[in-house]
């Protein structure tokens, strides 16, 4: 089987699309293809988010937010917004999910940790359905 191409949306691809890319290639360890990218990709990374998963180990620093590109869903194979509204592309036979979650932009590490461990769970979730075994 090939490896699986997954994409995380949201409007910024600040915060919560590059926690969850984040996390995917921590945990996915090479055995999935991360991308994310945002409907209106913002100047940086949201600085919170990077700190709340710095905690964890996990470096964003160095990550840039990214525009959608009607390649990027057409080369994955799972899509999953947060909140990207009606700018994401579908195409037919693509699996999507959408996941609530609460923005983290403007928020303060207090508030983004629950977040970032929702998004983990979430991931973790996705890993035992792409990869059995």
């Amino acid at each position: 089987m090939s490896t699986p191409a997954v994409l995380f949306v949201c409007v910024h691809n600040a915060g919560r699309s590059q926690m969850a890319a984040g996390f995917l290639r921590e945990l996915g360890a090479g055995r999935v293809e991360v991308r994310s990218a945002g409907s209106l990709p913002a100047e940086r990374i949201n600085p919170v988010a990077v700190e709340a998963m710095a905690e964890l180990g996990i470096d964003l620093a160095a990550e840039q937010p990214k525009v959608l590109t009607t390649d990027a869903v057409r080369e994955s194979d799972v899509v999953i917004t947060m909140g990207c509204g009606d700018v994401c592309p579908v195409f037919p036979g693509k699996r999507y999910e959408d996941w609530q979650l609460d923005d983290p932009a403007g928020q303060g590490l207090e508030a983004v940790r629950p977040i970032r461990d929702e998004i983990r769970w979430r991931i973790e979730r996705l890993l035992a359905e792409l990869l059995p075994g």
